[in-house]
């Protein structure tokens, strides 16, 4: 069992940055692939990077490609969302995900799909005002 807590989140402007906190519970986090998706009113949850077990691969989204960049701190059981160059789209809630596969099973084509991971958290709010 992983539980998962986000943080980070809040109101910036347009062109501002945010760095969002995801800390893990258990002692095995470094054996999950994590990570990050959004949901806006209105709107189904986006896809927005994953991260492999030890950092090695990250996928992003199209939307948030070379603005965002997703990082993990295993000694600290923390994932991370560094978003920089906001803008009023990126508003949504951000969800941190975790998904207990082996190393050899972590593809793209599974990582980018919300039902692919076991464990989520509760979301953090991230506003970018115009």
């Amino acid at each position: 069992q992983v539980q998962l807590v986000e943080s980070g989140g809040g109101l910036v402007q347009a062109g501002g940055s945010l760095r969002l906190s995801c800390a893990a519970s258990g002692r095995t986090f470094s054996s999950y692939a994590m990570g990050w998706f959004r949901q806006a009113p209105g709107k189904e949850r986006e896809f927005v990077a994953t991260i492999s077990w030890i950092g090695g691969r990250t996928y992003y989204g199209d939307s948030v490609e070379g603005r965002f960049t997703i990082s993990r701190d295993n000694a600290k059981n923390t994932v991370y969302l560094q978003m920089n160059s906001l803008k009023p789209e990126d508003t949504a809630v951000y969800y941190c995900a975790a998904a207990h596969v082996g190393y050899n099973d972590y593809d793209r084509n599974d990582a980018v799909r919300a039902d692919w991971y076991d464990y989520w958290g509760q979301g953090t709010q991230v506003t970018v005002s115009s």
